[in-house]
C-alpha cells in the first residue's frame, strides 16, 4: 500500500517527465521538421527578415522600430518574472528555510516544488532579460545604413543577435506559463499532472504555426 506522500511525490514525478517528454518531442521534431513547430518556423522568419531588411536601404527605422516592439515585449516579461520572484521569496522564502530541517516527506515535496517554483521564474526572468541585451544589440547594427560598409560586415551579427533573441524570448513565456501547474502542486501535489496535461494542450496549440497557405 502506498502513502500520501510516496504518491504525491510520484504525481509531481509523472508531471515533471510529461513536460521534458513533451519538448524533448519538439525540439527533435522541430530539427527534422523547421516548419512543424512556431518556435522553429518563427526563427526561420526572423533569419529571413534581417535579410530583407539589410538588403534594403531606406528602411532602416521600420527595421529598429520593430525590434523595440520586441524590445518591449521582453521588457514586460522579464518585469513581470521578476515582480513574481519577489513574491514567491517574500511569501515563500522564511517557510523555505524552515522546512529543510524538519525532515518530514510532505514537507520535503512543498519545500522542493517552492524551490523549483522560484527557480523557474528567476530562469524565466534571465530568459527575457538576455532577449533584451540581444533585441538591443540588434538595434544598433540594424540602424546602420543598408549600403554602408560597416552594416555588411555586422549582418551576420544581427543575424545571430536576433536569432537568439527571439528564442530566449520564447523561453522566457514558456517557462513562466510552465510555472501554473508548480504554483497547483504547492497547493495539492495530486492536482499537479491534471493542470500539467492542460498545459500541454495549451503549449500544442502555442506551438502551431501561423498557416501560410494562399487559397
Amino acid at each position: 500500500m502506498w502513502s500520501e506522500p510516496m504518491i504525491s511525490w510520484v504525481a509531481v514525478a509523472c508531471s515533471l517527465v510529461l513536460l521534458m517528454a513533451y519538448e524533448a518531442r519538439v525540439h527533435v521534431i522541430g530539427r527534422r521538421d523547421p516548419m512543424r513547430f512556431a518556435r522553429h518556423a518563427n526563427a526561420r522568419v526572423r533569419l529571413h527578415w534581417v535579410a530583407a531588411m539589410s538588403a534594403q536601404p531606406g528602411f532602416e527605422i521600420v527595421a529598429v522600430q520593430a525590434l523595440r516592439n520586441s524590445l518591449m515585449s521582453a521588457t514586460i516579461s522579464a518585469s513581470t518574472s521578476a515582480l513574481a520572484v519577489m513574491a514567491t521569496v517574500s511569501v515563500a522564502g522564511s517557510a523555505l528555510a524552515g522546512k529543510l530541517t524538519t525532515g518530514s516527506p510532505v514537507d520535503l515535496l512543498h519545500t522542493s516544488l517552492q524551490a523549483m517554483l522560484l527557480l523557474t521564474l528567476f530562469a524565466s526572468y534571465v530568459c527575457s532579460a538576455m532577449a533584451m541585451r540581444h533585441f538591443g544589440h540588434a538595434s544598433f547594427i540594424m540602424s546602420m545604413p543598408a549600403a554602408s560598409p560597416e552594416r555588411n560586415t555586422f549582418t551576420p551579427a544581427a543575424v545571430h543577435h536576433v536569432h537568439r533573441a527571439g528564442l530566449l524570448y520564447s523561453w522566457g513565456l514558456r517557462l513562466f506559463l510552465m510555472v501554473a501547474p508548480l504554483a497547483v502542486g504547492v497547493v495539492h501535489p495530486l492536482a499537479m499532472p491534471v493542470v500539467t496535461v492542460l498545459l500541454m494542450v495549451a503549449l500544442h496549440f502555442f506551438d502551431q504555426p501561423a498557416d501560410i497557405t494562399v487559397d
